[in-house]
C-alpha cells in the first residue's frame, strides 16, 4: 500500500466517522503528555507522608479559649493576700491556713479525698483547685457562693474552725499586718479588707500558656499527634459540652448521673452528695454540682466532689459511663487522657 492509498484512507476514516477520530487524537495527546511529565518527575524523590494533616485551630471557633497571659492586679494586695493566705492564724488552732489544701506546689489542691481543716476536722467534699479560680462561674461544688469573696467569708467558720471576729482580732493584734493594711487601706485591718486582699491574691493565681493554649495560639508543634488526636475525641464524644470556655469548666451546673444512677451503684450516700440540692431544696438540683474546670487536672486527682477517682483514666471512665451512657474503647480512653495533661499550665501572676 502506498502513501497516496494511506492518505486516501485517511481522508475517509476522518469524513465517516469525525467522532471516534477526534477521541483517538485525545488520547494520543493524553498519552505522549503522561509520558513527558512521567520523565520530568523521574529524577525527582517522591516522599509520601504517614502523618495526619495539621490543622491549626483558630481559638475563635475552639469551645475552648486560653487562658489570658497577664492579668492586671494591685501588686500590695496581692502580697498582702498572699501573706493571709499561708498564715495559720487564720485558724483556731493556729494548725491551718488557706494553703495546708490548697498547696500550689500539688496543683493547687492537697491530692486529699478529703482534707483535714483545724482541730481535724474532716471536710465533706473533695478540695478543688485553687488555680484558675477566678474564671469560675460560681464557688463550692454545690455553687452556693456567687462570688469569690462570698466563698472566702463562708468558708472561715466551717474549715478554720475560727469566727472572723475572732480572727480579725488576732491579725490586729500583728504589729506587722497593722502597718501593711494602714498602707493598702485607708481604714486599715477590717473584714471586707482582709476578704479583698486574699480575693486579689487568688485571682492572682492563673496557669496561663499549657500546651494546649499554645497550641490554640497557633503553635500547631505543642501537642503530639496522639494528643491532637484526644482533643478531637474529647469534642467528638461530647465532653466539651460541659468542659469548655477558658476553664475548660467551671461555668456550668450538671448533674453526676446523666445517663445511669452513679450514687446508687457506689452506696453510703451522704448530704454533701445531694450537691445543690443543699442550696436550693429543689428536687430537680439534687445530685447536680458545678462542673470543675479541667485546668491542670493531670496534676491534682484524686477526681469528683467524693474524691473516688484516683487516676484520670479511671475518671474518663466514670464520665462516659454516667453521663454519655457508653463506654469508651481503651485506647481512646488514653489518647483524652494524653489530652487533658497538655492543660497543665504554668502558675504565673502580672500585677499593675
Amino acid at each position: 500500500m502506498g502513501l497516496d492509498d494511506l492518505d486516501r484512507r485517511f481522508q475517509f476514516l476522518r469524513k465517516r466517522q469525525p467522532q471516534r477520530w477526534i477521541a483517538l487524537l485525545g488520547l494520543i495527546g493524553t498519552a505522549i503528555l503522561s509520558a513527558l511529565l512521567w520523565q520530568r518527575l523521574q529524577p525527582a524523590q517522591i516522599v509520601i507522608s504517614t502523618q495526619p494533616e495539621i490543622v491549626i485551630p483558630s481559638s475563635q471557633n475552639e469551645p475552648i479559649q486560653p487562658i489570658p497571659l497577664q492579668v492586671a492586679l494591685d501588686t500590695n494586695k496581692v502580697q498582702l493576700g498572699e501573706k493571709l493566705f499561708a498564715d495559720t492564724r487564720l485558724s483556731i488552732d493556729n494548725q491551718v491556713s488557706c494553703l495546708s489544701c490548697h498547696r500550689l506546689d500539688l496543683g493547687g489542691a492537697d491530692r486529699q479525698s478529703r482534707s483535714i481543716g483545724a482541730t481535724g476536722v474532716q471536710m465533706q467534699v473533695n478540695t478543688p483547685t485553687v488555680f484558675n479560680v477566678a474564671h469560675n462561674f460560681r464557688f463550692s461544688w454545690n455553687g452556693r457562693f456567687e462570688t469569690l469573696e462570698a466563698q472566702i467569708e463562708g468558708l472561715d467558720q466551717n474549715v478554720m474552725g475560727i469566727s472572723w471576729e475572732q480572727a480579725i482580732a488576732k491579725l490586729q493584734q500583728a504589729p506587722d499586718y497593722v502597718q501593711l493594711f494602714n498602707v493598702i487601706y485607708a481604714d486599715g485591718i477590717t473584714l471586707p479588707n482582709v476578704i479583698d486582699a486574699i480575693a486579689v491574691y487568688e485571682r492572682s493565681l492563673d496557669t496561663p500558656n499549657s500546651r494546649f493554649d499554645q497550641f490554640l495560639r497557633g503553635d500547631y508543634t505543642a501537642l503530639t499527634v496522639e494528643e491532637r488526636e484526644g482533643y478531637r475525641l474529647f469534642k467528638s464524644y461530647g465532653c466539651v459540652s460541659c468542659h469548655q470556655g477558658v476553664n475548660v469548666g467551671g461555668n456550668l451546673f450538671q448533674k453526676f448521673g446523666v445517663i445511669g444512677n452513679y450514687f446508687a451503684d457506689c452506696g453510703n450516700i451522704t448530704a454533701a452528695d445531694y450537691g445543690r440540692y443543699n442550696v436550693t431544696g429543689s428536687e430537680n438540683d439534687r445530685y447536680v454540682f458545678r462542673v470543675p474546670s479541667l485546668r491542670n487536672v493531670a496534676i491534682a486527682p484524686p477526681y469528683f466532689h467524693d474524691g473516688t477517682a484516683q487516676t484520670l483514666e479511671q475518671a474518663i471512665a466514670v464520665m462516659a459511663k454516667y453521663q454519655l451512657g457508653r463506654p469508651l474503647p481503651q485506647a481512646h480512653v488514653r489518647r483524652i487522657a494524653q489530652f487533658l495533661n497538655t492543660l497543665t499550665g504554668e502558675p504565673s501572676r502580672s500585677a499593675s
